[in-house]
């Protein structure tokens, strides 16, 4: 073989080899492969972004396959309490929009540390969202916002900030998710508490909103035109815009709630190294890319925002602290059952 060909062969190698995504991948990977398949509970996304994310992990590392069990927030946490009393390791990563939960697994030893080895490439604001202990990490973003039909209520007249949802003249017309199930809207009601006191829900109980159990069940109510206005998801309501539905968006004068929402390894984890594996994706730029086709706000920090959708850093945001929502939530779950009922 003469020089020049042997040097043609070793760019034509260079250029066929993958770039690593992050150091020890390989060897992870391999080690991935001999469990074949793991199982992840989230709460992050609606059921078609949690599919997609599967499916860019087994394109990027065939042979290992996902499985994702998609449910609201309060449920996923039962699950995986009832999967832990029975002595059951069916979780490998647990993803919840209820920060609360993770204080408590922390509490209960459910959890096994593990430090991303891409974690330089997480956004640095998210960063103070971590756990100290290593035990979870921000690996999801999103905003609760104000959302509303467009066929039925003007930009001029739609709500510009959370009090104005209890005027009169939406009476009927509101709809919300329910902090008893969903963890991004046990942290709106917690937000909304700690800004106007529960004087808040009091008021809006008047208005005889429409209550689902996701906060992606508002998107459903306004398609319906069930209700008109809504405390609603940025990302599910976009996604339903593009679809062709008559939705719109509104970033409160009083602020967006921020959500930040951590993943975990199960310390059970059946599948532990494609776990691992796992939660580096999450935090890696090919998982991101696919979140904000999804119309997710992406955590790491090379990927941007597509055109029509506003970044995390353009909008005025709010956000409890973890000791808040922990304390908060349980709290809120009882006052609003109280004052409406369900």
């Amino acid at each position: 073989m003469t020089l020049a060909l042997s040097l043609a062969l070793a760019f034509l190698l260079g250029l066929a080899a993958p770039a690593l995504a992050f150091e020890g991948e390989p060897a992870l990977y391999e080690a991935a492969k001999k469990e074949r398949e793991f199982t992840w509970y989230t709460a992050h996304y609606d059921s078609e972004t949690a599919a997609a994310v599967c499916k860019g992990f087994e394109r990027k590392y065939p042979g290992v396959t996902c499985n994702y069990v998609r449910t609201t927030a309060q449920v996923a946490y039962q699950r995986v309490s009832q999967d832990m009393k029975a002595n059951l390791a069916v979780a490998s990563v647990f993803s919840s929009t209820d920060t609360s939960h993770y204080g408590r697994m922390k509490k209960e030893g459910w959890l096994q540390p593990y430090t991303p080895r891409n974690l330089g490439e997480l956004i640095d604001s998210f960063k103070a969202f971590n756990d100290p202990d290593g035990q979870f990490y921000a690996t999801a973003a999103g905003l609760v916002l104000i959302t509303y039909n467009t066929s039925l209520v003007s930009e001029k007249d739609a709500p510009k900030k959370w009090t104005d949802l209890l005027d009169p003249k939406w009476k009927g017309k509101v709809s919300i998710g329910h902090p008893g199930f969903s963890g991004y809207v046990g942290t709106w009601v917690v937000t909304m508490k700690k800004l106007y006191g529960w004087d808040y829900f009091k008021k809006l109980e008047t208005n005889k909103p429409r209550i689902g159990r996701s906060i992606n069940d508002t998107v459903t109510m306004l398609n319906a035109r069930e209700s008109w206005v809504a405390a609603g998801p940025s990302a599910t309501t976009l996604i339903s815009k593009d679809k062709g539905n008559p939705l719109a968006l509104v970033y409160p004068e009083d602020g967006a709630l921020l959500m930040v929402s951590p993943s975990a390894l199960m310390k059970n984890a059946p599948a532990p190294n494609a776990g691992k594996l796992f939660m580096e994706y999450l935090l890696g730029k090919e998982c991101n890319e696919i979140m904000v086709k999804f119309r997710q706000d992406p955590v790491n920090k090379n990927v941007k925002v597509p055109p029509g959708m506003k970044s995390i850093a353009q909008v005025k945001t709010i956000r409890p602290s973890y000791e808040e929502i922990d304390k908060g939530i349980p709290e809120v779950k009882e006052l609003f059952r109280d004052t409406f009922g369900i």
